[in-house]
């Protein structure tokens, strides 16, 4: 998982430095957002309603689970091996570890969001319904978080 050469070399360590601190800025964000919404989705096999679901509804439900805690491991991973390898001269190949759990964690977050929206456009309306408000959400998530910033470097 090193980074290219070429780029190990251009990069002062005060670079380094400050690309570490700002991906785990980013990645303090978006834990955030991640970690509420797991511990919610923890909670709602134990509320009433959760046993009216269909089995498929269910199955939906431990998927979008699953996939919360995967987001949420790729997004603290970066604090573990910051931990890990503290003051081990590793800061390089830190920067560039984080920026790939970075964007699993963008991919995760984003995942999980249109699949709880599936979920409950599911349950409170139907399966087309579901369908339509999933890929309006897919869709918000391209365009924010991927055209919007393509496009950006792509004037320059």
């Amino acid at each position: 998982m090193r980074p290219p050469s070429a780029l190990r070399d251009q990069r002062p360590p005060e670079q380094i430095t400050r690309n570490l601190a700002e991906l785990l800025q980013e990645l303090r964000v978006m834990q955030t957002g991640v970690q509420i919404l797991t511990g919610f989705l923890l909670t709602v096999p134990f509320t009433e309603r959760f046993s009216t679901l269909t089995e498929t509804q269910q199955r939906i439900y431990l998927g979008i689970l699953l996939g919360a805690v995967a987001t949420t491991l790729v997004i603290v991973a970066p604090v573990s091996f910051h931990r890990l390898l503290f003051r081990q001269g590793e800061r390089e190949w830190l920067v560039h570890a984080a920026h790939l759990c970075c964007l699993a964690g963008l991919l995760g977050l984003s995942l999980v969001s249109v699949a709880v929206v599936f979920l409950v456009f599911d349950v409170v309306l139907g399966s087309a319904e579901a369908t339509i408000a999933a890929a309006a959400a897919a869709l918000a998530f391209i365009v924010m978080w991927a055209a919007v910033p393509f496009s950006r470097s792509r004037a320059r």
